[in-house]
């Protein structure tokens, strides 16, 4: 992947709603250890406003060693664990010390789709599917994108600016089975291609349930459910 076409870490670098709208459209890309590169386009997010957002994992300042990479620098890649099977992978914003990030909830799968599907279909310790998923149904949701790119917690505070130029010490050094974002190749979307409405999943009833923190590529049939 030619250095060039990653993401620095000053586009990180802003608050999680712009940067969860500034996603929109661009690649993740993961690289395996053989060298395989399996890629999509992402088509929805959400931000975590970090200290006063009662959804956020960092909610009221918590800081243990399961969310030190919501801490970390912009562009760290904050992986977690959730219902004792499923991870979730999300990026940090705004700057190290500011406990911020955007949850990547749903690619459309681009490039090495054999690899895509077979990582969804028969997951490790689980039975093969009897029938077939559609190629929107491979990515559209945080825990089925992180099953078919192969995301664990090993990949847990990798920065995903390393080695690009930021001007700032990396996390970790790149490494084979690293994780990237590559930016667009268009302009970036407009305001009206975009769907915005409450994240997904959260229990309680107070403004932080509701609030329009959820984005998504406007006819995308790749979003997860349910759809805007």
């Amino acid at each position: 992947m030619p250095p060039h076409t990653m993401l620095t870490r000053g586009f990180f670098a802003t608050d999680p709603v712009t940067l969860a709208r500034k996603l929109l459209g661009c690649t993740l890309v993961r690289t395996l250890s053989d060298g395989t590169r399996l890629a999509g386009t992402i088509v929805e997010t959400e931000a975590y406003l970090g200290i006063p957002d009662t959804a956020a994992h960092t909610f009221g300042g918590r800081r243990t060693p399961r969310v030190a990479s919501m801490w970390a620098a912009a562009g760290t890649a904050y992986v977690y664990f959730t219902y004792g099977m499923h991870h979730c992978m999300n990026i940090s914003a705004e700057a190290e010390g500011i406990p911020v990030a955007v949850l990547l909830r749903a690619v459309e799968p681009t490039e090495g789709l054999d690899l895509i599907r077979a990582n969804r279909a028969h997951p490790a310790g689980t039975k093969p599917r009897k029938n077939p998923l559609t190629d929107r149904d491979l990515c559209s949701g945080p825990a089925r994108l992180c099953q078919a790119f192969a995301i664990d917690r090993t990949l847990d505070g990798l920065d995903l600016t390393a080695g690009v130029g930021s001007g700032s010490k990396p996390r970790r050094m790149p490494r084979l089975g690293a994780l990237a974002v590559e930016r667009r190749k268009t302009a970036p979307l407009a305001d009206s291609s975009i769907v915005t409405g409450p994240r997904v999943g959260l229990s309680g009833d107070d403004k932080w349930t509701h609030a329009p923190l959820r984005f998504v590529v406007a006819g995308s049939p790749y979003t997860s459910r349910p759809r805007l």
